[in-house]
């Protein structure tokens, strides 16, 4: 056997390896999420453990212990506030909705005949129904995002699963976590094993990067909205905000969805120049602190994924495997960047690009 049939046969493996992966993914995407999950708490809290146990004098199973105790009673106390707050805002907003919406709807008549008035071609016959179905168009492909991560994620993997297998999970892998890597070491052939781990080691750079720095953006942004709005007194204000924080993985989708439903509410709770300044301004300030502070010292510039490349990756996660996707979509973009550079380093060296 040559050497470019060997080379063929590592090819289709590799190919093999990757199309059964991905059915099994796809497949078992409705039972996947606790794992998931677990496994991401334990990368989060792997490098704490670490420093634990550097000196030897404690085991890793009690620091493991140790650590997956303080998260969770850090947690679920947290979960219990949120969760109450949310209930809270969310039945004072219902109790009023009827009011808010006859509100805004005289308002956005108001303001279409403001409109007709200054520009008399709004008024033509049919251009509202126009304008309201191109608006429906655009927002087709977003809504049809929610619904798959509705319909993948909480609604097919039941939440009190999640809540007692992830923490199981991350328990196990954070204690054998280098079992797990060093397994997986092994099977690689001796050969490419350096290649490999240097690929590892990049990939896990950018993800603990990002990840680690993006979570603590989410939570400041979360933080400072929800405290914003609920300065200028919007009800449901503290969980837009929130909510608006812990989505601004997506780049400006975060922001710009809790910007927008916030100046609904606004404009429907109050409905005056000052307050809707006010909402502008918390938002303004947001984005002044995330793009000028938090972004640049908390996640870097130089992790190597472009914001387009993780907004398409997060979006094309949630559309095909919904919740489930979207976690695993920044560690599957960042392993393409890392083997896409190594493809394109060795084609560059290559007698294909070099030949004049």
């Amino acid at each position: 056997m040559n050497k470019q049939e060997v080379n063929n046969q590592r090819v289709m493996l590799i190919l093999a390896v990757l199309l059964i992966s991905g059915g099994l993914l796809y497949v078992l995407r409705s039972v996947l999420l606790p794992f998931v999950v677990g496994i991401a708490v334990a990368y989060f809290l792997d490098p704490l453990v670490n420093r634990m146990t550097c000196g030897g004098k404690i085991s890793r199973t009690t620091a493991t212990s140790l650590v997956m105790l303080a998260f969770l009673l850090i947690l679920l106390p947290l979960l219990v506030l949120l969760g109450g707050m949310a209930i809270s805002e969310v039945s004072d907003f219902a109790a009023h909705l009827p009011e808010y919406v006859g509100t805004f709807g005289d308002k956005m008549k108001n303001m279409l005949g403001s409109l007709q008035e200054h520009f008399p071609a709004l008024a033509a016959k049919g251009k509202e129904n126009m304008l309201a179905g191109n608006w429906g168009e655009s927002l087709k492909p977003v809504a049809a995002v929610v619904q798959k991560i509705i319909s993948n994620g909480f609604a097919l993997v039941n939440l009190v699963s999640l809540l007692l297998i992830a923490p199981v999970v991350a328990f196990y892998m954070l204690r054998d976590w280098h079992g797990f890597t060093g397994k997986i070491l092994d099977l690689v052939p001796q050969k490419h094993k350096q290649n490999v781990v240097d690929g590892m080691q990049a990939v896990d750079r950018i993800i603990s990067g990002y990840l680690r720095g993006q979570a603590l953006v989410c939570v400041a942004l979360g933080s400072f909205y929800s405290l914003g709005l609920w300065l200028v007194g919007l009800k449901l204000g503290v969980l837009v905000g929130f909510i608006a924080g812990l989505i601004s993985f997506i780049p400006y989708v975060g922001s710009i969805s809790g910007f927008l439903i916030a100046l609904v509410l606004v404009v429907t709770q109050y409905g005056t120049l000052p307050k809707i300044l006010a909402v502008v301004a918390v938002f303004l300030v947001g984005q002044f602190l995330e793009g000028n502070f938090l972004t640049p010292k908390l996640v870097g510039e130089n992790i190597g994924l472009h914001p387009v490349w993780v907004m398409f990756a997060l979006l094309a996660g949630g559309a095909l495997l919904g919740l489930l996707g979207m976690i695993i979509a920044v560690p599957v973009a960042a392993i393409i960047g890392v083997l896409l550079r190594f493809l394109i380093e060795h084609y560059k060296k290559s007698a294909i690009y070099l030949q004049k």
